[in-house]
């Protein structure tokens, strides 16, 4: 099992480099909080289209298809797996329910306890057809009247599935959703480097040096973070597979002596990443950089070039169609 290869979340690829690596990181930063902030309050018609960008930016943006494979497969089969499953739930409409007490207890004891006869009435449209006889049980029945339009609440029904407008519409709302925020998410890692997205970052951030708040540093702590996910990534797969090779005998083991040994794993895991977070402060250290400001590193140089002005252009046109076309959902 390599966790590196089947599971590349959060890693970038070097190599190829495509179009979306040369982009800017500031540009690349605005499109991904667009493809985050979009979806919300639109119509499932855009959430569908913005889901099918992200597939088709991924085709046309020369990634390699063995790297997007899995993580589209994956992802597509758990947001299609939602939207069944809340395709054929109920659809959350209240029910109506009656009070446990009367309203005028007083009243209601006073009440006699024997019912009067009912009445029996005709409907009014009988008393044009004399020749037909009255409900004998007083019944009132209305008549079988045409559906005026082609609307359908329930939209599929066969035994105890039941597919409603509500419930597909709010299955197709939260799948594709769930999409958007992990694919695109997906995408801006694997095409910018943790020093373009933290020196991006900083460059946004900057006017907030005037309050004080340490950017460089919250920058800096951000960067080793991202830089972190590969190391924890492989300790947990080294501990996985020193446990496959002692070819343990989980059956004899039973449950608790399971627990007990996974529980081992954990905490060896947990003092590795400490160590290797102890290693990484002492070369920083032996290397002089005690502090952001004092010891600049530039990763990362920002430019904007031509592709970046189209991208902005192009952004700006998606905000403009969204803000009069989208169709808010209430």
């Amino acid at each position: 099992m390599d966790l590196m290869r089947s599971l590349p979340l959060g890693l970038y690829l070097e190599t190829p480099i495509t179009w979306l690596h040369r982009l800017d990181s500031r540009v690349k930063l605005a499109w991904l909080t667009s493809f985050l902030v979009v979806p919300l309050l639109a119509t499932v018609e855009w959430r569908l289209g913005i889901a099918a960008s992200l597939i088709v930016l991924t085709i046309v943006s020369g990634i390699p298809f063995r790297v997007w494979r899995q993580q589209m497969g994956w992802l597509l089969g758990l947001s299609l797996y939602v939207c069944s499953l809340i395709s054929i739930a109920p659809d959350g409409l209240n029910a109506e329910h009656q009070l446990r007490l009367p309203a005028d207890e007083f009243k209601f004891s006073q009440q006699s306890g024997v019912l009067p006869a009912a009445v029996a009435s005709r409907p009014w449209y009988e008393s044009f057809n004399p020749e037909k006889p009255a409900d004998p049980m007083g019944l009132r029945t209305s008549p079988n009247l045409p559906q005026p339009t082609n609307y359908r609440y329930v939209l599929f029904q066969r035994g105890p599935i039941t597919v409603t407008e509500r419930s597909l519409s709010l299955a197709l709302r939260f799948s594709t959703l769930l999409f958007t925020l992990i694919y695109s998410t997906t995408i801006f890692l694997l095409t910018t480097s943790s020093e373009e997205i933290t020196t991006g970052l900083e460059a946004l951030l900057s006017p907030l040096r005037r309050f004080n708040i340490p950017v460089t540093e919250i920058t800096l702590t951000l960067t080793l973070a991202l830089r972190f996910i590969p190391l924890v990534l492989e300790e947990f797969q080294n501990l996985v597979r020193s446990v496959r090779t002692r070819a343990i005998d989980w059956k004899k083991l039973g449950l608790k002596g399971s627990i007990r040994i996974w529980l081992t794993v954990a905490e060896r895991l947990v003092d590795n990443l400490l160590l290797r977070a102890e290693q990484i402060s002492s070369a920083m250290t032996v290397r002089g950089f005690t502090s952001p400001n004092e010891h600049r590193v530039e990763w990362h140089q920002l430019r904007l070039g031509k592709r970046d002005g189209g991208a902005l252009v192009l952004l700006g046109i998606v905000w403009c169609t969204r803000i009069l076309f989208g169709g808010a959902v209430t």
